[in-house]
């Protein structure tokens, strides 16, 4: 079936010369007298692409495009512009995600290759989602992991909420991953080619947190010796997080409850207020019920945010993820530190799936890390968790063995044993290294890739390693 093209256009000649433009191209076609009439079309039946024009009676184009990004409707939008107009349809392709805009009277060649690639792009939103969708039915969404059902349902939520512009209110113990969380929304939103700013409300002290949030100009306050654009500026069409919403100050959280309502901020001192189109997501590890009855955390601020709200659960209601975050981070940390840490050993994984984890992911991720450090390749062992008695001491004294037999003692890396092997087939090969690869059942460019890397090792220290025969 032939892509749908929606042409929207209240002037009933330029609309019926469009719709036969667009169906000479090889499209179908369905039209709106205005941006209403396009809505209603839109809500039985969705378009590929939308054609519309920007100046029209009752509700324009620029209406539109407003509308179709509260809702988090992504379908690539064409604006058609008049003389003149050309500056405020280039803000619409800006400010408001347009697809592109094309100048009447239009061209059929340029109608065509404009629709080829707006369709492209269509096909890749379509795409990413499917794939969102996948990975998640796999446990896996953005940098969050799990297959424990609670996890399957924060997925399902996030998914849901992304597209909108709604503003999310996020709940959970520190260390369960609020912050994952929005930048996930994020990444899934409209929004994601703008930038996430994340502020945590407990570090700032109280006398800067307004000029944190709202900015400042130059000599607003001693020590304000330049001007500087607040979060909301920082994070004008993107995402706002505002992390342990519930400490920041009560009389400061009336003032952000008027910049939220109003869309509108000024900077201490400033005299004048500047709009912004940003996104607001919240979070507190405290339960907000409590965090209101114990004033810290004004309650119509919290109406104002709570449009929609997701519950992290603890790392200990959800255990069976151990193994799949485990797996994510070793994974992470190996690139951040240069390790081969390739798996947990069962008893470690044992042990991890009967802790406590007052921190949660975070206190997970910390034991992890220094784990991995200690292992530094190949298995996590119990030994390499915290609080674990140090390794006892291998022996790589020299062994007598044949000219073509290699002795280790048990408890050899594995890097060692395979540069041990690789120097014995080299020295029996009589360091003919085309033979030697053969031997080894390499190539011969991985050989001399090998012997590079052992070069660097100092000659000492690899003779109290390895035992080979004479």
């Amino acid at each position: 079936m032939p892509p749908q093209i929606l042409v929207v256009d209240d002037d009933s000649q330029q609309r019926s010369d469009l719709a036969e433009m667009v169906a000479s191209l090889g499209y179908q076609v369905a039209t709106a007298i205005d941006a209403e009439d396009a809505l209603d079309r839109l809500a039985s039946c969705p378009a590929n692409v939308i054609l519309t024009d920007l100046v029209m009676p009752r509700m324009d184009g620029v209406a539109l495009l407003k509308v179709l990004a509260e809702r988090g409707d992504r379908t690539p939008t064409i604006v058609l512009t008049g003389f003149g107009s050309v500056d405020q349809a280039i803000s619409l392709v800006h400010d408001l995600k347009a697809f592109w805009f094309l100048e009447k009277p239009v061209q059929p060649g340029v109608m065509r290759t404009l629709l080829e690639r707006a369709l492209q792009q269509n096909q890749l939103i379509e795409e990413t989602q499917r794939l969102n969708r996948e990975l998640s039915y796999r446990g896996v969404l953005d940098e969050m992991t799990g297959d424990s059902p609670s996890m399957k349902e924060i997925f399902s939520l996030v998914q849901q909420v992304a597209p909108t512009t709604a503003s999310v209110f996020i709940s959970g113990e520190s260390g369960t991953g609020k912050e994952l969380v929005a930048r996930a929304i994020h990444r899934l939103s409209s929004r994601n080619g703008g930038p996430f700013v994340a502020v945590n409300c407990a570090a700032l002290p109280d006398t800067l947190v307004e000029s944190e949030l709202f900015g400042h100009e130059k000599g607003a306050f001693t020590g304000a010796v330049e001007r500087r654009a607040g979060c909301f500026e920082q994070a004008n069409n993107g995402t706002l997080f505002l992390d342990e919403i519930g400490e920041m100050p009560i009389g400061t959280q009336a003032k952000l409850l008027r910049v939220i309502e109003e869309s509108r901020v000024r900077r201490l001192g400033g005299k004048s207020e500047m709009p912004f189109a940003v996104r607001v997501l919240a979070a507190t590890n405290r339960a907000p019920e409590e965090a209101i009855r114990n004033n810290r955390l004004r309650e119509d601020l919290y109406y104002r945010l709570n449009v929609f709200h997701i519950s992290l659960p603890p790392l200990r209601d959800r255990r069976q993820d151990i193994p799949a975050i485990a797996t994510a981070l070793i994974r992470d940390l190996n690139k951040k530190h240069g390790t081969r840490v390739t798996h947990l050993h069962p008893d470690v994984l044992q042990r991890f799936s009967t802790a406590s984890w007052p921190g949660n992911v975070r206190e997970l991720r910390n034991v992890i890390e220094r784990a991995v450090i200690m292992a530094g390749e190949g298995e996590i062992q119990l030994n390499h968790l915290p609080g674990a008695p140090a390794p006892a001491k291998r022996d790589f004294a020299p062994q007598t063995a044949p000219d073509n037999v290699l002795r280790m003692s048990v408890g050899a890396r594995m890097d060692e044993v395979e540069e041990a092997y690789i120097r014995l087939t080299l020295k029996y090969a009589q360091d003919n290294k085309t033979r030697a690869a053969e031997l080894l059942g390499i190539s011969l460019r991985t050989l001399h890739n090998r012997i590079l890397a052992y070069g660097n090792l100092k000659a000492e220290n690899q003779k109290a390693r390895i035992a080979v025969g004479d």
